[in-house]
């Protein structure tokens, strides 16, 4: 990931905090299954916390929540909206967090932006024997055929294979299957590399409904379309609403997702 696109969400942090989705409750219930550990009363750091999405779930599940955040965008949005939740400032390849000291360890929609050698090392020097590495995107369900027809506008758009708006780098799945993270480095997840880190996957669906105006936003406050400037990203969502307002004339947009989890156990010496 180039860093233009990685600092690109700290000028539109209200934008991304106002029009992303959230996470499905069954999320977290999977978290604590895979752990085989509740989230109440657990310490847990939410690293690349952005303005504070999934922060905002693990402390109303009871968790004790330190987020880590590098952006100033981003950490400036997350400050208020989450008054209540401290915040440090870093990144997971240098936490600034004391080792042994973390139950969980959670990335949402953050764990692509890092050096996954980096960031598993300190992973493993932050969590407590036992603890858990959980690691999770939202990914369009492309089984929904209006959602594979805009993905096709999109990448014709940007004029690549594969879809460009996302941030996680990301393949086409199989039909009814949600995208998957591509490879950047060795092995067929970079992840997967980390020693003494098996990993257990869960993908776990859900929807929204959501203002056509939303939804638009929402794809706005992707990296590809925050480095190509106001003026192309105009002129996509200016043909994707007349698109759209056809589909969808009450103007009410559902949108499907496959939040896809990845969970490790600090179990090795």
């Amino acid at each position: 990931m180039t860093q233009p696109r990685a600092h690109s969400f700290n000028a539109a942090a209200a934008q991304y905090a106002a029009n992303r989705p959230s996470y499905p409750p069954a999320l977290l219930d999977a978290v604590e299954a895979l752990a085989a550990h509740p989230l109440r009363n657990a310490h847990v750091a939410d690293v690349g916390a952005g303005t504070g999405i999934a922060s905002t779930l693990l402390h109303a599940r009871g968790a004790r929540v330190t987020a880590v955040e590098p952006g100033d965008g981003m950490a400036a949005e997350f400050r208020r909206n989450n008054p209540d939740i401290p915040l440090v400032r870093g990144d997971g390849n240098h936490l600034p967090l004391a080792t042994a000291s973390a139950d969980f360890i959670t990335y949402a929609q953050a764990w692509h932006w890092i050096d996954p050698a980096k960031a598993g090392r300190e992973a493993r020097r932050v969590l407590r024997p036992g603890g858990a590495l959980a690691l999770w995107w939202n990914h369009t369900d492309h089984s929904a055929q209006w959602l594979a027809d805009q993905d096709a506008r999109i990448r014709a758009f940007f004029q690549v294979d594969r879809p460009a708006h996302t941030d996680p780098p990301t393949h086409a799945g199989r039909p009814g299957q949600p995208n998957r993270p591509e490879p950047t480095q060795r092995g067929d997840h970079p992840w997967t590399d980390i020693p003494g880190l098996n990993f257990t996957e869960r993908n776990i669906p859900h929807t929204r409904k959501v203002p056509l105006a939303t939804h638009l936003a929402n794809l706005g406050s992707h990296s590809a379309f925050l480095v190509i400037g106001e003026e192309r990203t105009q002129e996509f969502m200016t043909r994707e609403h007349a698109v759209l307002s056809e589909l969808f004339p009450d103007g009410t947009i559902e949108e499907s997702y496959v939040v896809h989890l990845r969970l490790a156990r600090n179990d090795g010496p």
